[in-house]
């Protein structure tokens, strides 16, 4: 079901916004494993129904950049999915420094408070990514379990891609009800130049 982007005049709409390239393969494992997976463990460990924003489930008749920037404005955690082409993104490099700035005005991710609002999980490389402050932190390795096709889910490798989302649910739980309330002096995002296109819908399944 399309997730509506709603104006957060007052609080939270969403616990989760996940940040990526669309450039890659990654999309595709978004789609077709991580967004389900992560939603389906999220349920097991919270007490409401977690809400978690991706673009691709943004109604197609809104105002991209608009939603984009409204979307991480009302989320409480952001997971960063990290590729080399993560870094060459305007888009991916404003999402990234709009948290940072949150973080910097609640005093999260210091030396005082080191726990963040940026959530990295490795996809692929890490050997050329750029020395991006804020990214010097601990993230969830993923690159061993990247396969994009849906016939991942019949392979050998698929418990172990399970377990390790469901830890990371579990984590990912207690940091949600962590989160300081929300304020209306949220730092937005700084929409780059070119604006944004809507990708195309990703068929999932084959379909």
């Amino acid at each position: 079901m399309d997730l509506p982007i709603i104006d957060c005049v007052s609080g939270y709409k969403y616990d989760v916004f996940i940040s990526y390239s669309r450039h890659g393969s990654a999309p595709k494992w978004l789609k077709n494993h991580f967004y389900p997976k992560v939603q389906d463990c999220l349920i097991d460990h919270m007490t409401s129904t977690p809400k978690i924003f991706m673009d691709k489930t943004m109604e197609r008749a809104v105002d991209w950049p608009a939603a984009l920037e409204k979307a991480l404005r009302c989320s409480k955690i952001m997971i960063a999915v990290l590729t080399p082409r993560y870094f060459q993104s305007p888009w991916c490099m404003a999402e990234l420094r709009s948290m940072r700035a949150r973080e910097r005005q609640l005093g999260l991710a210091s030396q005082e408070r080191p726990q963040g609002l940026i959530y990295p999980i490795l996809y692929s490389d890490s050997e050329n990514f750029p020395e991006e402050e804020g990214l010097r932190r601990s993230w969830w390795d993923f690159k061993k379990l990247s396969m994009p096709e849906p016939v991942f889910q019949e392979s050998r490798d698929w418990p172990l891609f399970h377990n390790t989302v469901l830890e990371l649910a579990r984590d990912l739980s207690e940091l949600i009800r962590q989160v300081p309330p929300w304020q209306p002096d949220w730092p937005d995002v700084e929409r780059p130049d070119p604006v944004l296109i809507p990708p195309p819908p990703i068929p999932r399944f084959g379909i």
